[in-house]
């Protein structure tokens, strides 16, 4: 196991509230354009204002995944974290599409992406998805970057077509079975978020805090518009996806003893040092059954590429460099 030195970095600005309107007005527009893989492709219009090329991937069962595609060259795919959207890597998506291609969906039931396909069952399943959008859009390999979630079926990912991913990241992730005192509390969450088909004020006010750095003021404004995000999500995308989706990842089986299937030389594991969820020894964990490059991100909570989005860009750039060149 190897670890890269840290360095100081600077907070990126958050984007405009009028850029946040014209993305969303982006997510509505994708039209029907091409059929790919058995899968209808609808591509949008791209952003004159230069935040993305949005497109919607149909698959053969008709459930709609919605991803933003930007830049040319290598591909790069972005896993995000569960509860937020393909939004939360603005930054990166930023850097890496002066290089790269950059595909970064939104999770089944997130975004503007439709429902979980009813047969999804597992991090496998979810995993064999991605691999359908990569089929559709005729991209024969590609660099993964997950964080949380995304680093979940982003490995999944990897051991099922390791001839597909040149490069793997992996985020403030973790691939052994949940602890039970997180798992019994998450599922206590999802369960009261079922039955009143809403998350309420006291479900809020428990479940951001998991995704910052202690002691951060909730009324600040990342986690403040998070809140809002939860507070405005329909009752039938709650039930129909985002409670599913929260079973399946914190229900998950121990894939620990797979993960030596990995390539040490092309995986690496990023995580903040402040995590709550995914606390370090866990990264550390991982990396030592790899015998993969490790990085903690300095002043990062569980979205670190947020919390500190110049050390992670620049330690992105410098390994899709090693891996992807």
């Amino acid at each position: 196991m190897h670890s890269s030195p840290l360095a100081p970095a600077t907070q990126n600005r958050p984007p405009e509230p009028a850029l946040n309107r014209r993305r969303a007005a982006l997510q509505m527009m994708a039209i029907p354009a091409a059929m790919a893989s058995g899968g209808v492709l609808a591509n949008s219009a791209e952003d004159p204002a230069g935040i993305a090329e949005t497109s919607r991937f149909t698959t053969p069962q008709g459930c709609h995944l919605h991803y933003q595609d930007r830049g040319k060259g290598p591909v790069v795919l972005l896993g995000h974290s569960y509860l937020w959207t393909s939004g939360m890597w603005a930054p990166q998506i930023k850097a890496l599409s002066r290089h790269y291609r950059v595909i970064a969906p939104d999770l089944w039931g997130h975004g503007a992406s439709g429902a979980l396909p009813a047969d999804t069952q597992d991090l496998k399943g979810l995993a064999a998805q991605m691999l359908q959008l990569l089929d559709a859009l005729h991209v024969r390999e590609c660099a993964v970057v997950g964080l949380s979630v995304g680093g979940m079926w982003g490995a999944e990912l990897a051991l099922r077509a390791p001839e597909r991913v040149r490069s793997l990241v992996m985020m403030d992730t973790f691939l052994g079975a949940e602890p039970e005192p997180t798992r019994l509390r998450y599922f206590g969450l999802l369960d009261a978020i079922e039955a009143g088909g809403k998350v309420t004020q006291p479900l809020i006010d428990a479940i951001v805090p998991i995704f910052f750095r202690p002691g951060t003021d909730p009324a600040s404004p990342r986690p403040a518009a998070f809140g809002r995000s939860l507070a405005a999500m329909r009752a039938d995308q709650l039930r129909e996806s985002v409670v599913p989706l929260g079973r399946i990842i914190f229900g998950r089986a121990d894939a620990m003893d797979r993960l030596a299937g990995l390539d040490a030389n092309t995986t690496l594991l990023m995580g903040g040092d402040e995590d709550i969820p995914r606390p370090p020894r866990e990264m550390q964990e991982m990396a030592e059954v790899i015998g993969c490059e490790s990085v903690l991100i300095p002043q990062a909570g569980h979205i670190s590429n947020l919390d500190n989005p110049q050390f992670v860009t620049q330690h992105l750039l410098q390994w899709l460099d090693r891996t992807m060149r």
